[in-house]
């Protein structure tokens, strides 16, 4: 056996006592693991519009799965840990803990899957913000466009909530038409040469959209001829600090939801260990009463252990039940009688032989 522990009734009724008390706090942990999953859900879903994929989402929807499981499964430790005490009632765990068992050990397994995909996600949060961003800045102007004509305001939202600018940079919007045909006058001079001076026809300038400027800038905010020093007084467009972001906002989401995600770490490596701590107690418990059981002496002392065996018959023991499993049900070509040429002579004999009233 091994790790092998011995109860007394005092120390199984302690452990039962305090198994049921982890089991309550685990059930409060997988609440609060639930609802970091839906903040973070909530959150990635509001800038949806400027994301390319949903990779990221598979991190809260995890956690939203693994904090209801965690929820249920705790429960149900608790209510084995009161029947723990009662010897006839216990009985009737025996085939739903080893469930339970399996089940405690796949969530341990997701929280750790969790707790890697926080940190391996962060360069497919940033291509997918990258890209969303471009587009976004791309279709900026197109607020009579059906589907498009909210970008407008997501992106000036964005960029005053999070006190950024442009995808990488204020020089993004330097290289789209961010202002609408509709608000250009074509007899202008100034319209007609900057229309005329691009390859695509598109109207481009050194300008940014209102939601660029730094409120705490002392200056009043210049969002125009912004690489032009004769446009403005006493102005130096390479050793000006201008009155922009200098934030990109790829950057500034891609710290927004990493810190998210990275604080979600301290409170999932909580779980890992409450939950383990649940699985190893119930454990030594089961086994405990058990022994109990089988020496007809509930009130004596018994053994708990985690495994009836070594960890390496345990596998063997494991991977022996699963082949079985996988064998069941199917046919054994060496086996005459599971022959279908068997199963059809065993039915002609049947036909031929005579019947009781011939």
């Amino acid at each position: 056996m091994l790790l092998k522990i011995k109860f007394s009734l005092q120390r199984r009724v302690h452990l039962a006592q305090g198994l049921w008390l982890l089991s309550w706090m685990a059930v409060i942990w997988g609440g609060v693991i639930f609802c970091l999953g839906v903040y973070l859900k909530t959150e990635l879903l509001r800038r949806a519009e400027v994301m390319d994929n949903t990779e990221i989402h598979v991190v809260p929807d995890i956690l939203m799965l693994v904090g209801l499981a965690s929820i249920g499964a705790n429960w149900l430790a608790s209510r084995a840990c009161q029947d723990s005490l009662d010897p006839s009632r216990f009985p009737r765990w025996r085939v739903p803990l080893l469930v339970w068992f399996s089940v405690a050990a796949v969530l341990c397994c997701l929280l750790v899957a969790v707790f890697v995909l926080s940190y391996a996600l962060q360069g497919s949060l940033e291509e997918s913000l990258k890209v969303g961003l471009r587009n976004g800045i791309r279709f900026y102007k197109d607020t009579d466009v059906p589907g498009r004509c909210f970008q407008k305001e997501t992106i000036d939202r964005l960029q005053m909530e999070f006190r950024c600018c442009g995808n990488n940079n204020f020089k993004d919007w330097f290289e789209v038409q961010w202002v609408s045909n509709r608000y250009l006058d074509f007899t202008s001079k100034d319209v007609k040469d900057r229309i005329r001076s691009n390859v695509d026809g598109r109207y481009l300038l050194d300008g940014v959209p209102f939601s660029c400027c730094n409120p705490t800038s002392p200056r009043p905010c210049m969002r125009y001829h912004l690489t032009d020093n004769h446009a403005h007084f006493n102005y130096d467009y390479q050793s000006e600090e201008l009155n922009l972001y200098g934030r990109g906002c790829r950057q500034a989401l891609t710290d927004y939801y990493m810190e998210l995600m990275n604080s979600t770490g301290p409170a999932v490596l909580s779980v890992i260990l409450v939950q383990i701590s649940v699985l190893v107690s119930l454990r030594y418990l089961q086994t405990a009463v058990e022994t109990a059981m089988v020496l007809e002496d509930p009130a004596g002392d018994s053994d708990g252990y985690l495994l009836e065996k070594s960890v390496k018959e345990t596998i063997e023991d494991l991977k022996t039940r699963a082949l079985t499993m996988l064998k069941f049900g199917q046919v054994d070509p060496d086996d005459p009688e599971g022959s279908p040429e068997a199963a059809d002579a065993e039915k002609d004999e049947k036909d031929a032989a005579p019947t009781p009233g011939s």
